[in-house]
Formats: C-alpha cells, sequence, structure tokens
C-alpha cells in the first residue's frame, strides 16, 4: 500500500476551506484544445448520461493516491471510486473505466475528454469551479492528532496543545501550522517535515508530541506502518477568525454535464444522508461518521471566490 502520498493532491499545502470563508489558491490548470473554445465542455455531454447507460460503462480519471482513488492489484480502489461505484450504478451504468495520470493531469484530461468524471477526492475550490463542475461534498476532513500510544501528554486538539510544553509536528506548508498558530501554539513548539512518514517517525522517536493532519490521513498512515507505537485521536474541526475549516472533495465533470451531475448528486445524497451506508462502503479507508459532510455545506458555497 502507499504510504507517503503527497497531501497537495487535495489542495490542502495551499489552501483553507471555512464554512463562511475561502482562501484563494493561487495558478491553475489550463484547458486542452479538444474543448469547444471558452467553455471547457466537449460536444454532446447534454446527452452524456443516456449515452453511458446505453454503452455500460464510465470513463473515470484517478491519480492512484490511497486513500482516494488507486489500484489495489487489479481492483480500482478507494473512497471515490468506492463511493462512484456505487452511484452509477444506481443510475444504469455498471461499470467504471479507470484511466491513470497524474493528479495535476486530471482537469485538463477531463476537459480533453479522456475521461468522463474524476475520480479523486479533489479538494472543491473557486479556481477548479472556474474551469469544471463539481459534485456535492462526498467528504469533509477534520483534523485529527497523532501521538504516542497512550496519549502520555493527554492531548485532544491543537488548543490542548497551546496549554503544555509539547511540540508539534505539520507538514511543511501545510493549513495545520496555520491552524496551530491560530489554537495559540507558538511558532518554536511548531516543526515542519517534509512528508507523512517523517512525521511518524518523529512521533516514535519522540522528536514531536504530536502530529496534525488530517483524520482520514492518520488514519490511514497508522494503518500502513502497523505495530507502530501510535495513535491517532478523534478528529476536530480547527477555527481560525472563530470559522470552522472544512476540506471538501467530490467528483469532478466537464461543465456542459450537468445532467450527468444532477443524478450523480441525487445519489450521492442518497449515501451521505445515511451514516451507516456512508461508513459501510468506504469505513475501511479510514472514513468515519466525521466525514460525512453536513447537509449545510453546498458546493455552491464553495465555488464562490
Amino acid at each position: 500500500m502507499m504510504q507517503r502520498a503527497p497531501l497537495s493532491r487535495r489542495g490542502l499545502l495551499t489552501r483553507t476551506v471555512a464554512l463562511g470563508g475561502l482562501v484563494a489558491v493561487p495558478g491553475l490548470l489550463t484547458a486542452c484544445s479538444r474543448t469547444e473554445p471558452g467553455s471547457g465542455s466537449v460536444a454532446g455531454d447534454g446527452d452524456l448520461l443516456a449515452k453511458l447507460r446505453d454503452q455500460g460503462f464510465v470513463r473515470v480519471g484517478f491519480a492512484g493516491e490511497a486513500p482516494y482513488g488507486y489500484k489495489d492489484g487489479n481492483e480500482l480502489a478507494g473512497e471515490a471510486p468506492t463511493l462512484h461505484r456505487e452511484i452509477f450504478k444506481a443510475l444504469g451504468i455498471k461499470e467504471l473505466r479507470p484511466t491513470l495520470t497524474d493528479f495535476k493531469s486530471l482537469i485538463p484530461g477531463l476537459m480533453a475528454d479522456r475521461f468522463d468524471v474524476v475520480s479523486a477526492g479533489m479538494a472543491i475550490t473557486p479556481e477548479r469551479c472556474a474551469k469544471v463542475i463539481f459534485s456535492e461534498p462526498e467528504f469533509v476532513s477534520p483534523t485529527a492528532l497523532m501521538v504516542r500510544k497512550g496519549n502520555p501528554a493527554q492531548l485532544s486538539d491543537l488548543a490542548s496543545c497551546a496549554g503544555k510544553d509539547v511540540t508539534v509536528g505539520v507538514l511543511t506548508a501545510a493549513v495545520e501550522a496555520g491552524y496551530a498558530r491560530a489554537a495559540g501554539v507558538g511558532d518554536g513548539r511548531v516543526k515542519s517535515l517534509s512528508k507523512q512518514q517523517d512525521g511518524l517517525d518523529a512521533l516514535v522517536a519522540g522528536r514531536i508530541d504530536a502530529f496534525a493532519l488530517t483524520g482520514i490521513s492518520l488514519r490511514w498512515l497508522a494503518r500502513t506502518n502497523e505495530g507502530a507505537d501510535v495513535e491517532v485521536l478523534d478528529p476536530f474541526l480547527p477555527e481560525v477568525d472563530g470559522r470552522k475549516q472544512y476540506s471538501p472533495g467530490g467528483a469532478v465533470f466537464r461543465k456542459s454535464a450537468t445532467t450527468l451531475r444532477d443524478a450523480f448528486n441525487g445519489e450521492l445524497k442518497k449515501i451521505t444522508g445515511d451514516t451507516g451506508r456512508y461508513v459501510d462502503l468506504i469505513g475501511k479507508y479510514g472514513f468515519t461518521a466525521n466525514e460525512v459532510p453536513p447537509a449545510t455545506l453546498r458546493t455552491v458555497d464553495l465555488c464562490k471566490a
């Protein structure tokens, strides 16, 4: 399994999502030449749902990053493909036909008609919304702390770290450094690390007392380092300037594929509205009831600059 997937795939290294506030990502992807000029759409997308039903398969682009979308042997696995397989089956489309590509190439590949949907847990940002359309959120990514087993410092969240003489590890340039500062953790007690694995290794070695990251990623890190003397605490929503911080991800479609997107959203709502079913489907990838997106968190709001 993959242990060191970079978090930049979800935009967490350069962006913050807050309910009621957004921070922009500089510089995004350019469109490819096989799209209609100025639209990022492919002719015939208005009939795409009917076409997919007739042919019996949907082409999905993924980036090979666990636990969001990756190959497990010959099987397409992860959060997004698992949810999408369930949704497309309900829409009368039985098969996902995957195309592996670099994360940065997913939107250009979609716009160039290399695939019909992106199944990669992509973060919903205003800049991406200018080029493509997103489903409603499939998940949110609350922050969590990884600590040594037994939680010797008795930590719970970043605010608890601020009141104790502990060192918190974060990924270099990741949003968790800002979350720690907002919670009152001094800069001298925040240690930057290059990779997820570096955070676990530093924790085990005693160089840090806690490693802050999304709960999803920390649970996957613990799973792929079975036997490590660590545990992942319950996730929490950090606050910056009084606003709770979310990192929602969703499926991605060409702008003209609104019929397909709307049908997808209808089936997605049935899953995210049923916590038991949601966890049954993707719990094995580290997703819990804490990752179920609140009904009030809407893509139309997340897409506003």
